[in-house]
């Protein structure tokens, strides 16, 4: 938490610095994502060079992206406080939060995916969220302020009361999604659960044993947006263009999900090096509905944020999901 506070201190006083009158664009950008096809759309921009071939369409000519990959959201966000990365792709809890905290300064471009992620078990004793005892650990991308960590706290509240709201955070433990797929498959291992997300829970449930404890869906009664480009306002004035461009660049890349769901994977492939097959990530691609949660419109945001406000997290409780986004994405059938 200290470490967040002078981050975002940092970035209050780097956009608080005036702009000139006419500022070039920049022709060099850094962008981050986590592991996981729920960043299928980033992939496909990173092959097919979406976003260069739609700055060119804006008269930026010669821009050129550095997609970095990043364990979580919290090393994700630390990056863009820090000023080391200009947009960052990942969950709703982290833009809330850091909408929040910097009063305004960081806000939403467009959203990827709201797929739903799983809770998973290899422990036969853990059928629902009723039987995690206090030694029981959960892993999740981060603690406290992934999507994982706050769908485990909405569900705490719903299930023994607001007072318990946090019953659960002392069972979680922080792994990256391949970590924690690793310590699923290790029966000795002291990590018997993972709140994961696609493709590492449908891993995790071929496996022997392992099993569905609970789900994003069921603890919202609803879809939830997964992967979200977010930016520091200071960064979108300056760059509008790039702004629009890395919206047109991922409405273009999830066509070519819609449209090639094996080419899309195959460049997923080609760039994370996953020894995933083809066909058992087209599995996945056809799970009911999933391919069609490839969207750019926020999903149960607000749901989020009501939560958040609540337990106090959230100090200042947006108006609409607009709030929280680019004045450029009001156009989006968001929620």
């Amino acid at each position: 938490m200290k470490k967040l506070i002078r981050g975002v201190a940092a970035l209050v006083a780097m956009v608080g610095v005036a702009l000139p009158a006419v500022a070039q664009e920049k022709t060099s950008i850094s962008i981050t994502r986590q592991p996981g096809i729920l960043y299928l759309a980033s992939h496909v921009m990173e092959t097919q060079k979406f976003i260069e071939k739609q700055a060119e369409a804006q008269g930026i000519k010669g821009v050129t992206v550095e997609w970095r990959t990043f364990s979580g959201g919290g090393a994700q966000t630390d990056a863009l406080l820090a000023g080391n990365v200009d947009i960052v792709n990942t969950g709703t809890g982290n833009l809330l939060l850091l909408w929040d905290r910097t009063k305004g300064k960081v806000k939403g471009i467009i959203t990827s995916s709201a797929q739903p992620v799983i809770m998973v078990s290899n422990d036969p004793r853990i059928k629902t969220l009723d039987d995690i005892t206090p030694t029981d650990k959960i892993a999740v991308p981060t603690v406290g302020v992934s999507t994982q960590a706050i769908l485990l706290q909405i569900a705490a509240a719903a299930k023994y009361g607001d007072a318990q709201v946090k019953k659960f955070d002392p069972n979680t433990v922080q792994l990256g999604h391949p970590d924690a797929v690793a310590a699923i498959s290790n029966p000795n291992h002291e990590v018997k659960n993972h709140f994961a997300a696609p493709p590492f829970q449908y891993i995790e449930l071929k496996q022997k044993g392992v099993h569905r404890v609970t789900d994003s869906r069921e603890i919202l009664g609803g879809a939830l947006t997964q992967a979200t480009f977010f930016t520091t306002t200071g960064f979108a004035e300056a760059n509008p263009k790039l702004i629009v461009a890395v919206r047109e660049a991922t409405k273009e890349a999830i066509a070519f999900i819609k449209k090639d769901p094996k080419a899309a994977l195959e460049a997923y492939k080609a760039v994370t090096g996953d020894k995933t097959s083809i066909d058992d990530l087209m599995a996945i691609m056809n799970e009911p509905g999933f391919i069609n949660e490839y969207r750019i419109d926020p999903q149960g945001t607000m749901k989020f944020a009501t939560h958040l406000n609540k337990v106090g997290t959230l100090k200042t409780m947006p108006k609409a999901w607009t709030d929280y986004y680019l004045p450029v994405s009001a156009d989006l059938n968001g929620n």
